[in-house]
């Protein structure tokens, strides 16, 4: 059942990485794009659950996870901080 949730998951986070890179070339704002590399970020971390729990005990990816995710969020944060300080 797991495994269903991880594909899911993983489904999910691709699909919007997908609308908002496709968003942010009809329409180039900055925001979009980070928010695209965010979600590509955080589907590549699904990835790596979904094999990490399949694997089982063969490989631990769970360092591959955490910096995934970490860089990840701290793309976007960087996205909104450096989009809030040019606009005011």
């Amino acid at each position: 059942m797991g495994s269903v949730v991880y594909s899911l998951c993983a489904i999910t986070s691709v699909a919007c990485a997908v609308l908002l890179l496709r968003a942010y070339q009809r329409r180039p704002t900055r925001l979009l794009l980070w928010s695209g590399l965010c979600f590509t970020g955080l589907a590549l971390n699904n990835l790596l659950l979904f094999a990490d729990y399949e694997l089982g005990t063969l490989a631990d990816l769970s360092l591959y996870r955490n910096l995934t995710a970490a860089a990840s969020v701290v793309m976007l944060l960087v996205g909104l901080i450096w989009d809030h300080n040019e606009r005011g």
